[in-house]
């Protein structure tokens, strides 16, 4: 059906994929935002929380950013799995820089912090630890953080490190067995959704991309995509996807309220 649906659009391939580089992206604000703030953490070389609901567009900004690292200057640690708990996040971090992990666990947390400094001190690039779904990240874990940027007597952090997760992280780290993290983070952001401009923007940036730059989608179809996803980038990608499927099942040219309608009666139910 996926061969005959694009053959019927027009369309090179399956539209509002996640494999796009991040040149092809949708510039809209949030991310644009995120982006450049992400940028100026890392460069900074700080502690930055990035929060917002699922499917805001949260690890894809910070994907973009890191793309745009100069990689003879900066070495990306990317930890997607926030469940291998304190020894994993140091293991992950000696293993990345070639060495054996220490077995005894007081050494193994000096060794994380000592190859982290080497590779700021001797080879002049920035490590840059980057955990995604940190809200799932335990107290321990949180602090073990804290920790890997407080070397040389409390001066600056030979890293940069991003915290990525949903917005109970900030609530989190607003408690008082936090406060030392709390205090060290230089970045707060949350990701809000798209505003309808942008949403509309977004889906005819997508079909552009695969060869349909006319208006496939009604006013209407469109509208109610935004108001149905909050405009946050997955939802819109779901539901337009969807909307596209019903249409060709209704034989329709356009994708128009009433397919629309229902996909969202799909997604929801």
């Amino acid at each position: 059906m996926i061969e005959k649906l694009q053959a019927r659009y027009g369309f090179s391939k399956m539209p509002f994929g996640r494999d796009l580089a991040p040149g092809m992206l949708h510039r809209h604000q949030s991310h644009n935002e995120a982006v450049a703030r992400i940028t100026w953490c890392v460069t900074e070389r700080s502690i930055g929380v990035v929060t917002g609901e699922v499917g805001a567009g949260k690890t894809v900004s910070v994907r973009t950013a890191l793309a745009g690292l100069d990689p003879s200057k900066f070495t990306v640690i990317y930890l997607p799995n926030p469940m291998i708990g304190v020894r994993g996040i140091h293991e992950e971090i000696v293993n990345t820089f070639g060495q054996p992990p220490a077995h005894l666990g007081s050494r193994l947390m000096i060794q994380a912090g000592k190859v982290l400094m080497a590779e700021r001190e001797e080879r002049g690039r920035t490590p840059v630890l980057v955990l995604d779904e940190a809200h799932l990240l335990s107290y321990e874990a949180l602090e073990a953080v804290r920790m890997l940027t407080n070397h040389g007597m409390d001066q600056e952090s030979p890293l940069a490190c991003l915290l990525v997760g949903q917005p109970t992280l900030r609530r989190t780290m607003k408690l008082a067995v936090l406060a030392a993290l709390e205090q060290r983070t230089a970045l707060r952001y949350t990701m809000p959704g798209m505003t309808s401009t942008e949403t509309t923007s977004y889906i005819a940036h997508h079909l552009k991309l695969v060869g349909r730059p006319d208006q496939l989608f009604t006013e209407d179809a469109v509208s109610l995509i935004h108001t149905t996803s909050r405009g946050y980038p997955r939802a819109v990608n779901n539901l337009a996807l969807q909307s596209l499927v019903a249409a060709f099942a209704a034989d329709k040219n356009l994708v128009d309220e009433a397919a629309t309608r229902s996909a969202v009666s799909e997604v929801i139910d």
